[in-house]
């Protein structure tokens, strides 16, 4: 371990001896693994940070930079680590953390447990590693998105009583372009947050300096190389890897456990910053970039230590009083939101974009913002949900979440309103259209049929968008007269509506899933001749398909039945015993005379 300035523990607090066979035992696992970070969506997180997994060069998360060595008050002298059987004497000052560091570190736990249940993160130990690196963010000296006031940097390791690291981040995190600093509230150098950097707080930057990023990457840094800290051992080498010192392990488990056994929250900037760090005096100020080590033939007399009951470290300057941001608020206004525009079914790309701003024309962070549909629409938030809230960064930016349309077309209203504060919304104007395809294709180019009856067969019909099936896609049906410049048919071929009446267009189609149409029955009227029925769609789909209707064929005349000829009566034979008549023949008669009917021939 680096050589620690100053450094001095409890009496009977810790031993050496205690830890020495583990640390032994750990010193083949004292960084974080070669597994990359998990992804973690809990809470709409950012995918967490997948970097170089690589054990970094000082071997540590921190470089073993120095640290708050003062232990938690105990009424006994137990072992760090072991079961306290006495409980912990704790007063409101030792036993709070800050509002916004705490909110930390329960996050993060959280976020950590959704993603890697195995590893049983406690938050305990985020606040354990937070107290001994910086004092809980400095007593919480953070603004309102968690971001410390003014940076916590660890001393040049140069190599003179710390580590040897020479720069690797170019100075962006720790201004130093010759060589790494700790950084932050959680202590990072710059190589391992380059691994294990995170955005927790959805701002869209990895800040080491911030305490919902820095508690996330100490929590999966803590799990990292499949770790369980519900195992001791485990939970041994997640601190060691920290920090490669025996009493770092000691004194973080003294806080881990007191914290455990109760504590509670105060407001940020009042917590009470410990004394004994390593590398600075007991008043709690920034390192030195040159510590001074003390020379070996001349050791440095310590001060006299003061009294228990009257100690050094002066009480924390407390923050200026600043109005919450509902007060401070003065407008709201649109920041680029752009076009909102989707089609039915879709997702909105541009989201309503709002900046708050005060008085005087500067974003106000920590401002609680409803976006909310307004107006006869079935579009929504997701979910079905038509109202959301979102807090604004610390820009005074703030992005609705993605509004998504329903199948209703159309213009609604998107409005942005400051919750509990009657100022003037800002109002998006936000339309739906309707599904588009543009292509469309048949099963056939042509049907025929006759005259007062129906075509045999059905049509079906194909929607397709980009050559995707393009699926709820309403269509329309017309009958046309055929030609070069075809017209709404008024007699010829129709469908029937739900009243058996001849109809000639049809709207109100729609294709299913599969951008699939079957069209209702056709019919012919009495009207014979070639007619047209095109098929359109919103989006250019449109195709055409050749009906014919052709007159029947008339009947064929009867060929008339021959009338039979008449069978002639045959004359009846007399009996054989009856003489034959004789019929008289006609007798010359004289000249005007008649014959006399009853005259006999002459014999």
């Amino acid at each position: 371990m680096a050589a620690q300035l100053g450094r001095r523990l409890r009496k009977g607090a810790t031993s050496s001896a205690v830890v020495a066979a583990a640390v032994a035992a750990l010193a083949a696992s004292q960084a974080p693994g070669v597994t990359p970070p998990p992804t973690d969506n809990t809470s709409g997180d950012q995918a967490l940070g997948i970097g170089d997994p690589s054990v970094p060069p000082d071997g540590s998360a921190t470089g073993d930079s120095p640290y708050y060595t003062a232990l938690p008050p105990l009424n006994t002298p137990n072992k760090p680590g072991t079961a306290l059987d006495t409980p912990i004497v704790t007063g409101p000052a030792e036993a709070g953390i800050p509002a916004s560091v705490l909110a930390a570190y329960k996050r993060a736990e959280q976020s950590i447990r959704s993603s890697d249940p195995s590893c049983h993160l406690p938050w305990q130990l985020l606040a354990g590693i937070g107290k001994v690196e910086s004092g809980q963010a400095r007593g919480g000296r953070v603004n309102a998105d968690g971001t410390t006031l003014s940076p916590i940097l660890g001393p040049v390791l140069n190599g003179v009583g710390f580590a040897d690291i020479s720069d690797t981040d170019h100075g962006a995190y720790d201004g130093d372009t010759k060589h790494d600093r700790a950084v932050g509230p959680m202590q990072f150098i710059p190589s391992t947050w380059a691994t294990w950097g995170q955005d927790a707080n959805g701002d869209g930057r990895k800040d080491p300096n911030n305490i919902y990023d820095a508690a996330q990457a100490a929590g999966l840094y803590l799990c990292a190389g499949n770790r369980d800290l519900a195992v001791k051992a485990d939970l041994d080498r997640a601190i060691l890897s920290y920090n490669r010192s025996t009493e770092y392990l000691n004194t973080v488990l003294s806080w881990f456990e007191y914290y455990k056994r109760g504590t509670h929250q105060v407001p940020d900037g009042t917590g009470v910053l410990p004394a004994d760090r390593g590398d600075v005096p007991s008043s709690g100020q920034s390192p030195s970039p040159s510590p001074v080590t003390p020379s070996p033939s001349k050791p440095v007399t310590p001060s006299p230590s003061p009294s228990p009951s009257k100690p050094t470290t002066p009480p924390p300057t407390p923050p200026p009083v600043t109005q919450p941001p509902v007060a401070r608020v003065a407008r709201l206004a649109d920041s680029g939101t752009g076009t909102l525009q989707a089609t039915a079914g879709g997702v909105f790309a541009a989201r309503p974009t709002i900046v708050a701003l005060d008085a005087a024309g500067e974003p106000v962070a920590g401002l609680a913002v409803r976006f909310e549909i307004v107006g006869t629409t079935d579009s929504h938030f997701g979910g079905g949900a038509k109202s959301i809230t979102v807090t604004t960064g610390p820009q005074g930016k703030v992005v609705s979440p993605a509004v998504r349309a329903g199948e209703q077309p159309g213009a609604f209203t998107v409005r942005a309103s400051v919750e509990g504060r009657k100022l003037l919304p800002v109002d998006f104007t936000a339309t739906v259209t309707v599904r588009q395809a543009d292509a469309l294709a048949a099963d056939t180019e042509e049907l025929t049929a006759v005259t007062s009856s129906g075509f045999a067969d059905r049509i079906l019909v194909k929607a397709t968008l980009d050559g995707a099936p393009a699926a709820s896609v309403g269509l329309t049906a017309a009958v046309l007269t055929a030609g070069e410049d075809p017209q709404p048919a008024a007699e010829g071929p129709h469908f029937k509506d739900a009243k058996g009446d001849p109809v000639r267009t049809l709207t109100g189609l729609r294709t299913d899933e599969k951008g699939l149409l079957t069209l209702p029955d056709l019919f012919a009227d009495d009207q014979a001749g070639t007619f047209v029925l095109r098929l359109t769609a919103p989006g250019g789909g449109t195709v055409d398909i050749l009906l014919k209707v052709t007159t029947a064929e008339p009947a064929p005349k009867p060929t008339p039945t021959p009338t039979p000829t008449p069978t002639p009566t045959p004359t009846p034979t007399s009996s054989p015993t009856s003489p034959p008549a004789s019929t008289p023949s006609p007798t010359p008669t004289s000249t005007g005379s008649a014959p006399s009917p009853s005259a006999s021939p002459a014999t």
